[in-house]
């Protein structure tokens, strides 16, 4: 015999948090749903005879949901009874409630016969089929048992098992359960192997939404306490098969004992449950769950909504003609990467590879973060609405999953009070460099895993389901890798910080977390690595796979960044001064605003005393420390001083890390202090101290409020690519040539291929590939002399003299290609690029559908195909000198 009542599994962080005591919980006793009106009178309810002690209150009640049972219903009283009265010692005094929900045979008329010969044997009955909770509620209401034995018609587990239940409850427990699924218990003739599958993946549900921890909620034969049964039935509100699941769901909410008991259990055939009855048990065990939410957590997952809405509203409403210009190139990317995995998918192709771009080399899928953990089952979202609705969903509704997230790690651990929960997590979700973010760069918007790991983590430190929770968070980790490798790495930074300040304030707390911390770690490492070593090994040793990138050399935060207003700040924003302080609009990885700074310092100050502030602050300026780079400069000083990130720049993974992007770190320990300071604001007794402190925190954020992020009219795709021109041009195994080539600062190609349904291949491209025979990273392909070269002339405007070599290698290059036609959009310096192609091509170039063409399978004066000599030819990526 087990004994379960589930406590809340999650460390004790009262000493670091000092934490309110729990309100009270809905559907408590005292606290029903609303009254059934066929509760307030019982009908049909058979009247008995005046028995000899079957006016007193029975000793049990045995309550059995019947419909269209007439060939099961009589060898089950009749078990009953025998058993019953045979152990008169223990139950001298019962009842059976047959609890009939509008039978259509002849169910009522046995009973009815068999109660004339046993006044023990009681019927309820409804004029029609309402369904087993409905039947349940009318049944249990009919009882008077000091204790209420609810058990199937088919009595599928035998009544001797009773005994068993009984003990159960005489050593405390309000509720014992008959359970299949523990230790001890016996299975004699199995369901149906789907049956039993569907079953298994019903409790597993179950216990994750509704019932933690109880294994089988489902087995028909429990033992109630009979005014918690009373009580809990009464108070129920579901007519189906999920009956069992509410109840037990009452009681656990109730924080009332529950013993799950194993049993003796054997299917009986005759089974009422059809298909569709479970997809109508999850229906109702997903309006169970939704009921006990609060309004208040309801009403903030809403608003986190809407501020998602507001600030992508620019382009939310209309994105596959909207474009998000500080996006720079990014956006194109990404709805390229979300529509190349749906292809890949569709028909069933490597998700981590293709050589839709950068062809014939291709692109190494794995190593360019393109969300599998979303891109794959949006895979029909893409096909039928378009990437550019995919990207515009997963970045609007990803964020406002990402403050709920926070919203519901800093209800459970930091504060209960919702205003604080409120204000913290909003600062988490859509502080500056989030929204910075939120231009282009999903991996770093939809974050919604993040606080999910950390909570797990947590109830590692308590001990309590290590070996559930260890499987669970190795899961919850692979799951993350993809979504985004890096968020994963600079979270796990981010926890080892907050772990090691809290290890320093509260040592008592630290040794009594470490060892199920650490057996958790290893178990969910055990289950995280199968499941992501074959992509991992793609990513870091596939085709195209590269070793390390080098990024712009101003990829660190000045700590002038740390005090300045991001440019999309609503009444702070300098887009000057953000400009000066990071490289580009995507990558304002600081910028929280000196009032904000001044507001965590306060806070410090205030609340110094409690060791979740202290870890908390750490954690923050530790991690503003180390997005400093490996050297900094004293502002308004020439004084450089050796930066913190040296210790981690060169180590494995860390070396590919931007570390302005550790100050993000900064925003969610930002938040919980900003959510500790206002509960305490909310409860302090004298009305000026609360006035003035919440105007403090009301001027520090009012500047972080960002403004809606702009938005233009999309270019629009030429004739040539949106009429399918193109086909006539480009064969199989051959490539489209955009002039000049897509590379990270023009990569509208890519939106014309997503535009063609991905039909043709394209050369060049704006993704992460490998250069040169140390596979060092790059941004783009790996670049050659023809592309260097209509890269410079689009930049300068100016032509170059073409000579005969010049003209060699681009025949090798276009060769390398594959190229079928070369298409020349207009755009800035277009003349000077039409001049430079003719020259190299050796002719004009055609007018077709809004393009220049140069169709590559005309005759030329010199034939590219046949210099193999010069296919081998590149050169290295620095600027071309023109004559």
């Amino acid at each position: 015999m087990t004994h379960e009542r589930e406590l809340p599994d999650t460390p004790d962080l009262t000493g670091l948090s000092g934490l309110p005591e729990l309100p009270a919980l809905p559907g408590v006793p005292g606290q029903p749903g609303p009254p059934d009106p066929d509760l307030q009178k019982v009908p049909d309810l058979q009247d008995v005879p005046e028995v000899p002690g079957l006016q007193d209150i029975p000793d049990l009640s045995i309550v059995i949901p019947a419909y269209n049972e007439e060939h099961r219903l009589a060898h089950t009283l009749d078990a009953l009874t025998d058993h019953l009265t045979t152990d008169s010692t223990r139950w001298p005094d019962w009842e059976i409630v047959v609890a009939d929900d509008g039978s259509t045979d002849a169910t009522r008329a046995l009973v009815t016969e068999r109660r004339r010969h046993n006044p023990r044997i009681r019927l309820v009955t409804t004029p029609r089929n309402r369904g087993k909770g409905h039947a349940l509620r009318l049944g249990v209401a009919a009882t008077r048992g000091r204790r209420v034995l609810v058990t199937d018609a088919d009595l599928a587990t035998p009544i001797e098992e009773l005994e068993r239940l009984d003990k159960a409850l005489t050593e405390g427990n309000c509720v014992a359960i008959g359970s299949r699924s523990v230790p001890g218990a016996t299975i004699g003739d199995r369901q149906h192997r789907l049956r039993e599958l569907l079953g298994r993946a019903g409790n597993l549900l179950i216990r994750r939404t509704a019932v933690p921890g109880i294994r089988d909620t489902q087995c028909g034969f429990k033992l109630y306490d009979g005014d918690r049964a009373r009580e809990a039935y009464a108070a129920s509100r579901v007519n189906g098969w999920a009956i069992d699941v509410e109840v037990l769901r009452h009681l656990h909410r109730a924080g009332l004992p529950i013993a799950e008991v194993p049993v003796r259990w054997s299917h009986r055939p005759g089974s009422k449950i059809g298909p569709l009855d479970y997809a109508r048990t999850l229906i109702e065990i997903t309006r169970i769950s939704a009921r006990s939410l609060r309004p208040a957590d309801v009403f903030a997952a809403f608003l986190f909504l809407l501020m998602s809405v507001a600030l992508y509203s620019a382009r939310f409403f209309d994105p596959a003609h909207r474009y998000l210009p500080d996006s720079l190139r990014d956006q194109n990317q990404w709805e390229w990467f979300f529509a190349v995995t749906a292809d890949n998918v569709a028909h069933f192709r490597n998700p981590l590879f293709t050589d839709l771009q950068g062809f014939p080399d291709g692109v190494n899928l794995m190593a360019n973060t393109v969300m599998l953990g979303l891109s794959v089952p949006l895979t029909p979202l893409t096909l039928a609405a378009g990437p550019a609705v995919t990207l515009s969903l997963v970045m609007t509704l990803g964020l406002a999953a990402t403050a709920a997230a926070w919203y519901r790690l800093i209800v459970k651990y930091v504060v209960r009070g919702r205003i604080a929960a409120f204000l913290g997590a909003s600062l988490a979700a859509f502080a500056p460099p989030m929204v910075s973010h939120a231009h282009a760069h999903p991996n770093f918007v939809v974050l919604f895993m993040i606080p999910l790991i950390i909570d797990r983590a947590l109830r590692l430190c308590a001990g309590t389901r290590v070996v559930r929770d260890g499987v669970v968070l190795g899961l919850m980790a692979a799951y993350q890798v993809f979504l985004g490798e890096e968020p994963l790495l600079l979270a796990a930074l981010g926890m080892l910080l907050f772990a090691a300040a809290c290890a320093a304030v509260r040592p008592d707390t630290a040794r009594a977390s470490w060892r199920p911390l650490l057996r958790g770690l290893l178990l969910g490492a055990s289950v995280c690595l199968p499941l992501v070593v074959h992509p991992l090994v793609w990513q870091f040793s596939g085709p195209q796979s590269y070793t390390d990138i080098e990024h712009n050399p101003r990829s660190f935060n000045s700590p002038l960044a740390l005090l300045a207003f991001a440019e999309r700040s609503w009444l702070a924003g300098d887009a000057d001064t953000a400009n000066a302080l990071s490289f580009n609009t995507t990558e304002q990885n600081a910028f929280y605003g000196w009032p904000l700074v001044l507001l965590a310092f306060a806070i410090l100050v205030r609340l110094w005393r409690e060791a979740l502030v202290k870890a908390l602050a750490f954690t923050a300026v530790a991690a503003a420390f180390l997005s400093l780079g490996r050297e900094f400069r004293i502002p308004l000083t020439d004084t450089t001083l050796p930066g913190p990130w040296r210790l981690l720049a060169d180590l494995p993974l860390f070396e590919a890390v931007i570390e302005s992007r550790v100050a993000m770190i900064c925003a969610p320990a930002l938040g919980m202090l900003l959510a500790l300071a206002v509960d305490r604001l909310l409860t302090t007794r004298p009305l000026p101290t609360r006035y003035v402190g919440l105007l403090g925190v009301g001027l520090a954020l009012l500047p972080l409020i960002p403004a809606p992020l702009r938005a233009v009219d999309r270019v629009d795709v030429p004739a040539f690519i949106a009429d399918g021109t193109w086909k006539s041009y480009v064969r199989e195994g051959e490539s489209l040539v955009p002039v000049p080539l897509p590379d990270p600062s023009d990569a509208e190609a890519l939106h014309w291929q997503t535009e063609a349904g991905l039909g043709f291949k394209l050369a060049g491209g704006y993704f992460n590939g490998p250069y040169g025979d140390e596979r060092i990273g790059i941004y783009g392909a790996e670049p050659r002399f023809t592309s260097n070269l209509l890269r410079d002339v689009r930049n300068s405007g100016e032509v170059p003299p073409v000579v005969e070599s010049w003209r060699a290698q681009a025949r090798a290059d276009l060769a390398y290609w594959r190229a079928g036609v070369l298409v020349l959009a207009p755009q800035p310096n277009d003349k000077a690029l039409r001049e430079t192609v003719e020259k190299l091509v050796g002719g004009p170039g055609k007018w077709v559908g809004g393009v220049w063409v140069w169709d590559l399978h005309e005759p030329r004066p010199t034939s590219y195909e046949d210099d193999e000599r010069a296919q081998g030819v590149r050169l290295r990526p620095a600027p071309i000198t023109l004559p």
